[in-house]
């Protein structure tokens, strides 16, 4: 037997742990269904991204002992596109406060 932690994140902060114990030569999808998140999520395991250890895998990857499956939920935008978002507005902050700092008016 091997035990396994099935994780799932449905919102940012917010973790479902599930500890499984499976028999040896269980793979990622029966630890998923043996979890139980599929029916307290009401997910579909086919349309999921899953991974152990935060690296993507396929449902039939065997697992081992202490493995953490992970199931990935889309992403709501493209990183690259919220990196630059956080700049502008860390960016734009920085220079308000220094403006206030020297007491000139900003725009």
């Amino acid at each position: 037997m091997i035990n396994v932690e099935v994780v799932y994140c449905p919102a940012p902060g917010v973790n479902d742990l599930f500890k499984v114990e499976m028999p040896d030569g269980a793979t990622l999808r029966s630890a998923i269904e043996a979890s139980g998140v599929l029916a307290r999520r009401g997910l579909v395991l086919d349309a999921l991204s899953t991974g152990v250890w935060g690296r993507k895998q396929p449902l039939d990857t065997l697992l081992r002992e202490r493995d953490r499956v992970e199931i990935y939920r889309p992403l709501q935008c493209d990183p690259k596109e919220a990196r630059r978002l956080r700049y502008k507005q860390k960016a734009g902050g920085a220079a308000g406060k220094k403006a206030a700092a020297s007491g000139s008016p900003t725009r």
